[in-house]
């Protein structure tokens, strides 16, 4: 991978990631939930943000765009179809249009469900994709303001990328996600090796993503789902889930 790419923790669980392209000198954030920690991190690397991209509208993935905006007037890349809930949008995108980090190519893939319009990012060549709240380790997002069979359809495409593909999601979930990953399929021994892990990482205050396609393959019992029935009914039984 050419990029370099920032974990920065902020709110409760959320993750923004910084993107540095050294060949190019561009910089850019992917859903910024508040500004300062972005622009600190920044400053400190001595990067210049150029970019904002955003995967769906939700105040805990765009609340920094304003703020980040006015400070380094950076364009903001987000989903055309909820333009109207990001106010601060340059760039209108969906399903197949092509972003770029410099040179490096971006291809947007929809994924509705947990909003109506909520995209992802995938960088081939990086072997990379940031799918904000549609697939998290051992997860996937709710349905706000969509279906069970959109998202069956999300975790087709995106399970179709190569098993090496890193995976930035936007939240820490990982742990609470396993636990219900567990009764979900109790007898998958991949998933047990992986929550042992997972519960040391935490223990010791380590983050657990990115994770990786071929992990999500493997452990993720939204991915697994054999049907839309199945999946949402592990998705609602995951909603009540008190572990």
């Amino acid at each position: 991978m050419s990029l370099e790419i920032v974990r920065i923790p902020v709110l409760s669980d959320n993750y923004i990631w910084l993107v540095h392209d050294a060949a190019s000198d561009e910089t850019m954030v992917v859903d910024p939930a508040v500004a300062a920690p972005v622009l600190a991190e920044a400053e400190s690397r001595g990067w210049k943000i150029t970019q904002i991209w955003n995967t769906h509208w939700h105040p805990d993935h765009t609340g920094g765009n304003a703020e980040i905006k006015a400070a380094t007037g950076c364009t903001v890349t987000g989903p055309m179809a909820e333009a109207e809930r990001i106010p601060t949008l340059d760039v209108k995108v969906a399903g197949g249009d092509i972003v770029r980090l410099g040179k490096i190519e971006a291809t947007v893939i929809d994924v509705p469900a947990h909003t109506a319009g909520h995209i992802a990012f995938s960088l081939p060549t990086e072997k990379a994709v940031f799918v904000g709240d549609t697939l998290f380790a051992m997860g996937c997002g709710r349905l706000f303001e969509g279906t069970a069979e959109q998202m069956f359809d999300n975790m087709r495409k995106l399970e179709a990328l190569p098993d090496e593909t890193a995976v930035y999601c936007a939240h820490e979930y990982t742990q609470s996600n396993g636990r219900y990953a567990l009764v979900a399929e109790p007898d998958n021994m991949d998933l047990s090796a992986r929550m042992k892990r997972v519960d040391t990482a935490r223990a010791n205050g380590e983050a657990t993503v990115p994770t990786t396609i071929g992990l999500e393959r493997a452990t993720n019992p939204f991915m697994r789902a054999a049907s839309v029935a199945q999946l949402a009914e592990r998705r609602a039984a995951k909603d009540s889930f008190k572990g």
